[in-house]
């Protein structure tokens, strides 16, 4: 993929390169556009001196993305409402600093469009993964 744009805030990412080569069956501008937003959220939920990290992998049919990172994580009782639109997590955060509330519903309509999926795991205190499956691309 190329054209990734990442949020200009200095944070300790990283970028695992998988062993084999990753072909995905899916629209470029799109699985962009969902790991932009994935990465930017990351990175605007992590605290100075923490980590966001991609890794990817392939699970049978599906090559699996996750971005993670140590930030504050989602409380359970917002885990099953992060994906409706206009749905902040945190009343005080306005959209100024704190994004518009759609780009996580945007993210999983892209992804099931792509025969994929979209989804969460958060501990709170610990940090929070979102995993992109995105089926593999023909030989």
């Amino acid at each position: 993929m190329t054209g990734l744009r990442w949020p200009s805030r200095t944070r300790a990412c990283t970028f695992p390169c998988p062993p084999i080569p990753l072909t995905v069956w899916a629209d470029e501008e799109r699985a962009v556009q969902i790991l932009t937003n994935l990465v930017g959220n990351a990175l605007r939920h992590t605290p100075a001196g923490g980590r966001a990290q991609v890794t990817a992998g392939i699970n049978g049919t599906h090559v699996i993305l996750t971005v993670t990172d140590t930030g504050a994580g989602i409380s359970p009782e917002h885990l099953p409402r992060i994906f409706d639109r206009f749905y902040r997590a945190d009343p005080a955060r306005s959209r100024t600093d704190g994004g518009s509330g759609v780009g996580l519903t945007i993210a999983r309509g892209l992804a099931e469009a792509m025969r994929g999926t979209l989804s969460v795991h958060s501990v709170p205190g610990q940090g929070t993964a979102v995993t992109l499956t995105l089926p593999v691309g023909p030989p």
